[in-house]
């Protein structure tokens, strides 16, 4: 996972404004219950040799970073993994914003913003 930002699982990178591949409906593979793969390329090797991202998401309110990891480094999550991010989406995605602001002032959550302009 090295060179992936946010990929430390002690810290879980939150996305208050979504990013545009989620804006424009570009999701790569949705595992229901609220939990997203997610796709990036990694520079001069595209998306196939990229990165994959866990994001709980729901759409309108948020979308939290929550693991990723080199497609090199492994194939995929496995079915177990899978389950435990669905439980700990309806966890997440359930906090009230004075809770996910205590996550972010305690520093078990980080707030990342896109601030970049979407063309139609």
């Amino acid at each position: 996972m090295s060179g992936l930002p946010g990929s430390k699982r002690s810290a879980t990178p939150l996305w208050q404004t979504q990013s545009p591949a989620l804006k424009k409906d570009q999701v790569d593979s949705d595992l229901g219950g609220e939990v997203i793969k997610q796709r990036i390329a990694r520079p001069g090797q595209g998306k196939s040799g990229g990165y994959r991202t866990i994001i709980f998401f729901r759409r309108g309110t948020r979308a939290v970073l929550a693991y990723g990891f080199a497609k090199s480094d492994r194939a995929n999550i496995d079915a177990d993994e899978e389950k435990q991010f669905k439980e700990a989406a309806h966890h997440v995605l359930g906090l009230t914003e004075k809770q996910i602001e205590e996550l972010l002032k305690n520093g078990d959550f980080v707030e990342v913003r896109y601030e970049q302009e979407i063309s139609k």
